[in-house]
Parts: C-alpha cells; structure tokens; sequence
C-alpha cells in the first residue's frame, strides 16, 4: 500500500469514528429549554418529575432513566438519573442505548406505510397476496370431549382472510406465546417463536403452520403480527427489513444510535437492568450487541431518548421534520384513528392485565395502525387529550404523543415488564400536572 493509499484509509477510518461518536455528542447536547414557562410548564411543578425519579433510583427500585418531555417542538424537561448500569456504577447519561421492545412497532408500521403510499403494499389485500404461505392457514378453536374431558384444539377455516391491515391493528388472529395458556399459546412456545437465532423468513415458516387462535378481524389480541409486518416489507422493497429502517427511516432522520443491535463503539452506553435482589441475578433481557439473525419488527430495536424524539416529532408534525418527509399527513391521520370495528370482541390479557394500555372501549381508548390511541376522555386512569396515541416496551420504555397539546413524553428504563406500570404512569401523571393553563 503507498502513502496515498494509506492516506485515505486513515481518513475513512477517522471518518468512521466521527459518525460513531456523533449519535452519543447530538444526544449529550441536547438542552431543555431555560424558561419551562415558555412552553407552558409550570417550573416547580416540572422539578417534581426530579424529585420522584431520583427517589426510585435512590430507594433502589430502579437502576437508572433518561426522562424527556418536549412541547412545541422544544425541549421541556431532559435528565439521566442513577446507573447506566448500577452493579459496575457506569452513570445513566442522555446517549445511552436502551432495548426499546415494542416501541419498535411504530417505526415497523411507519416503513410499511411508505410503500404504501408509493403503491407497492396495500394494507387492506389479504396477507396471502405478499406471503402465500399464509393463504391455508386455519383457526384453531378449542373444545372439550365430552367422553375424555380433555380439551382439544378444532381446526376451521378463516371466515375471511387475514389482511395487512389486521395486522397492523392486532386483529389477525396472531397470539404471543409467553401471554396466555391457551393451546395455541403454548404451540408457540412450543416452537420457540421468539428465537433471535431464527432468520425472518423462518419465523413467518413456522408461524404460517400453527393455526390461528381468533377468526381474523373478531379479536383484538396483542401479537407476532408486527414481525409478519417486518417480513412483508422485505418482499416488497426487496432489501432486508433492517436495511430499509435504516436508509428510509433512521437516517433521514437523523436516529443515529437506532437500530436492530448496538454498533461494538457503542456497546459502552447500553444501558442494564439491575440485579434483583430476590434471585441475585439481572433479569434476562435480548443480548443487543451483537447482530441477530432474526430482525424482530415487533419489538427488535435499541435507541436513545435523543432519537426516538425525532421519530416521535415527525408524526406529531404529519409525517415530516424540517429536513424530510417521511410520511404524508393523512397517511399520519389514518395510523393514529382508532382502526377498531364496532363490536371488537378482546383477548383476556387486553381485558384483565393491560389496565391503561388496554386498546377497549371501557378504558377509553382503541387501537390505530403501530399503536394505543385515547378515544374517550375521563374513562383512563391517566390523564391525555383524546387523539392521544402511544405504546410501551417490555423492557420498560414507553412514550406518548399528544397532538392537542403538542405534548411528546419518552421514558427510557431496564427493567422487567411485570415492574414497568407504576414508571410509566408516574411519568404521565407528572408532566401533565406541570402544564399551565394559561401561556404568556
């Protein structure tokens, strides 16, 4: 190799190491703005949101948290609490990295309305026209023998087919396999579902060959149904779901630290779980770093709160930032409108166990296309403008978007989803008792 050739390595190469470095700089630099009031916050009432997350950190309920409110496209309130990860006493800092679980499913669900409206998917086809595989799948209907007493699983045909759309919305008849003890639950975990070291493809194999547990379109069950998603965009575009995130979606928008894995320069902010004290271990979570076969569209990613605040201000601004265009702002409309026909029966999980999260009428609120939509006002425990739209992770991240008040709250946490409620409706609760009502 000459000198010139050794020359442009070495630029590469420190070319590189900017671009690395440059996701943790945007997200250290990022400043709430001086004078709360401005946005319309109350400033001792917004000091509350300190005062509570450090008293978790410091009772030891949580590790650590990057909390984050913004408000008219500015930041309100932005502060790391406690440990990035607290057995090796690394600091939480705004750039780190978090496994975002299911907060995945609004980009996945954003990525599949870009083709939609360049034509190339329509979400009302049947999920068969992308993924023939999915053409004879049958509903599995349980029943007990009346001479054995056993329960047995009875195959009928679907009374329609599955559409794009009733995945989108959780309709499709799709289970989860961890969240419920039904036969065809446990035929999930029977075939392990949920295994990272599976291709795309032959997780949509495996799941086109179980039966479906609801008739599409009749339940509202939460389910695999973003990761067929994730599938049907990599038929479509012809590029893997991962690499059209990227270059349609986290790039343009600038979420640097987003994506499938965490980049080994980053491995150092990813944030942990702490101990628990009960088994002395961490509670088990995905290992991120390093890149897996199986890019979970459902619930796969890692991000901070810097980036997952630029997708979350794309949509409150109808699909675009100053920079770009992602979506159109109908297209925008549509996915945070209530998808949920008259009638929607639900699973026992969304009726008993998801309290505020639950997508039903008699917590006020339904289910668009990627999320939780508030439709009724008074009904939810916590409070929201209707037209609300929001989802949460099982490692504990959750965010909000409320269009009426040009409200965005993120927070980033670690910790097992049986512990996750009380953090997230803490966070609700204490931005919006910090709004004014009347701005100067």
């Amino acid at each position: 190799m000459n000198r010139r050739e050794m020359s442009i390595v070495i630029a590469i190469t420190i070319f590189g190491l900017v671009l690395q470095q440059s996701g943790a700089a945007l997200a250290e630099n990022l400043q709430a703005i001086a004078n709360p009031k401005e946005l319309g916050f109350d400033r001792d009432r917004l000091e509350r949101v300190t005062k509570v997350f450090q008293g978790y950190v410091d009772v030891g309920q949580l590790p650590g948290a990057v909390v984050l409110i913004a408000r008219n496209s500015k930041l309100g309130y932005l502060r790391a609490f406690g440990y990035q990860d607290r057995a090796k006493q690394v600091a939480m800092t705004p750039s780190s990295i978090f496994r975002i679980a299911s907060m995945t499913k609004p980009i996945t669900t954003t990525a599949a309305m870009m083709l939609v409206e360049e034509g190339k998917l329509d979400i009302a086809a049947p999920v068969s026209q992308y993924l023939p595989e999915f053409k004879d799948t049958q509903v599995g209907v349980e029943k007990r023998d009346a001479n054995t007493g056993n329960t047995e699983l009875v195959l009928e045909p679907q009374k329609r087919p599955m559409t794009v759309q009733d995945l989108m919305r959780h309709t499709a008849g799709l289970v989860y396999g961890q969240f419920g003890d039904g036969l065809i639950h446990k035929a999930y975990r029977a075939q392990n579902m949920m295994d990272r070291g599976q291709s795309l493809p032959e997780m949509v194999t495996k799941l086109s060959r179980l039966p479906l547990a609801h008739q599409p379109g009749e339940v509202w069950e939460y389910s695999m149904a973003t990761d067929v998603i994730g599938r049907i965009i990599e038929v479509v575009s012809g590029v893997p779901l991962d690499r059209f995130v990227e270059e349609r979606i986290t790039k343009p928008l600038g979420m640097q630290s987003t994506g499938f894995y965490v980049r080994e320069p980053d491995i150092g902010r990813l944030a942990q779980p702490q101990v628990d004290p009960a088994t002395g271990e961490r509670p088990v979570m995905a290992d991120v770093t390093q890149q897996p076969r199986w890019l979970s569209g459902g619930g796969g990613m890692v991000s901070t709160a810097a980036d997952y605040l630029r997708f979350a201000e794309m949509l409150l601004h109808g699909g675009a930032t100053e920079e770009t265009r992602l979506l159109a702002s109908p297209t925008v409309k549509l996915m945070a409108s209530n998808a949920l026909p008259p009638g929607i029966g639900y699973s026992e999980r969304a009726r008993t166990m998801m309290a505020d999260l639950a997508p039903t009428p008699t917590a006020g609120q339904g289910f668009g296309l990627g999320f939780a939509v508030r439709t009724a006002s008074g009904r939810n425990p916590l409070p929201g403008s209707v037209g609300t739209y929001y989802w949460t992770g099982a490692s504990g991240t959750t965010f909000w978007i409320d269009p009426k008040e040009k409200l965005i709250g993120i927070l980033m946490i670690q910790v097992p989803l049986a512990q996750t409620a009380p953090y997230r409706r803490a966070l609700r609760y204490l931005a919006y008792q910090a709004l004014l009502d009347n701005v100067e």
